[in-house]
Order: C-alpha cells, then structure tokens, then sequence
C-alpha cells in the first residue's frame, strides 16, 4: 500500500511534473504473460499521455494484442546516506524523488490532425527553440510523414503520483537532512531542499 504522506492528487502538481520530463517507460505484456519494459519519450496533455514510433516492432505487437497498459515516469532527485540520520544502522539509506505511474489502454492515433497536434507537442518539448515548419496534417510535406509514424495515447483508468522528500520524518530528522544535503552541496542537493521544505510540514 501506498504511504498517504507521500501521494500527490493536485493536477497542476502532476502536469507541471510531466511537462518536465520528456523520458518514461511503457510496460507491456504478452499471450505467454511475459512482461516488457520500452523506455520511450512521452507528452502529456488534458489527462492523455502520446509516444510515437514505428508501425512494426516489438511494443506494438504487445500493444496491439494486449492493449492494457502502464506507463512510468520518475525523476530522482538525490541518494540519501543512512549516516545523514544514524551513525551505524543502514536502514535510513533512501532516495528522494518523484513519480507518476499511469494505467490505461494504449490506442493508436488514426487521425491526422490529432497525430500533428501530437507531434507538435513532442517538437515543443524536445526543440523548444523553434527551426521548423509548423506540423499541418494538410502540408504536403507532413502528409506522408504522419501517416508513416505511429502515434499512440494512454488514457489513464488510474493516475498516482508519489513525491517522496522526507514527508514521514519527525521535524529534527527532516532539519538534520537538510542540513547535510545543505552541506554536501550535490548537484541536486539544493533543489532536494527546496522540495523537502515544499512538501514536508510535518505528517502526524
């Protein structure tokens, strides 16, 4: 079961998370029940999770026999030594992070329109600066290439966040930690800090 102080419910959280992102991984099955994990880039707009790629291969195989799916993204922020909370027990050793886990049926995109929008969307998140022609289901340079490309929507049945940054800590442990990562100074550990004093009142 999942821990309750570490969920996130709010919608503007979960989209402001995955508009970060651009990389999530797409777990299928097949008729034998063995499972496959495809790491893919993803968008994420009104509620619809979209990839794209090949016709053929082994993902939409899975997809077109076993439609049901689950796709992840997460984002870790930084490892957290045991000795941050004890000088001897390992137990404390963890990671802060953030994740979204989605289930749904995965469908393909017959539609040119809704493939250009969906492809309009990939461009702005992976070249934001521009140096394209808008993507016009009716420009006869897009035409062919749209029909070429396979683009699939999730529409989730489920969405869970979990955003995990000391939410379960008593007040002195969470100061401790943030006084470490403060003094370690990692890449990310400012940014840990930051969500840590975002997220963590303290959870009776």
């Amino acid at each position: 079961m999942r821990r309750q102080e570490f969920k996130v419910e709010d919608e503007q959280e979960l989209t402001a998370f995955l508009d970060k992102m651009s990389f999530g991984f797409l777990g299928t099955g097949d008729e034998l029940g063995n499972p496959r994990v495809t790491p893919l880039n993803f968008v994420y707009k009104d509620g619809i999770f979209y990839f794209h790629g090949s016709h053929a291969g082994g993902k939409m195989e899975a997809i077109a026999g076993r439609p049901q799916v689950c796709f992840t993204v997460a984002d870790e922020f930084a490892l957290i030594p045991s000795y941050f909370s004890d000088p001897e027990m390992a137990c404390p050793a963890t990671a802060y992070f953030k994740s979204v886990t989605a289930f749904g049926r995965a469908e393909k995109v017959l539609d040119l329109a809704e493939k250009a929008a969906a492809m309009s969307l990939f461009m702005q998140k992976l070249q934001p600066e521009g140096g394209y022609a808008p993507i016009d289901p009716e420009d006869p340079r897009y035409r062919p290439a749209l029909k070429a490309v396979a683009v699939v929507r999730i529409v989730p049945d489920e969405l869970t966040a979990k955003f995990k940054f000391g939410q379960n800590l008593q007040e002195e442990a969470r100061s401790g930690i943030i006084r470490r990562l403060e003094e370690r100074g990692g890449e990310r550990d400012a940014e840990t800090v930051e969500m840590m004093k975002r997220y963590c009142p303290f959870h009776s």
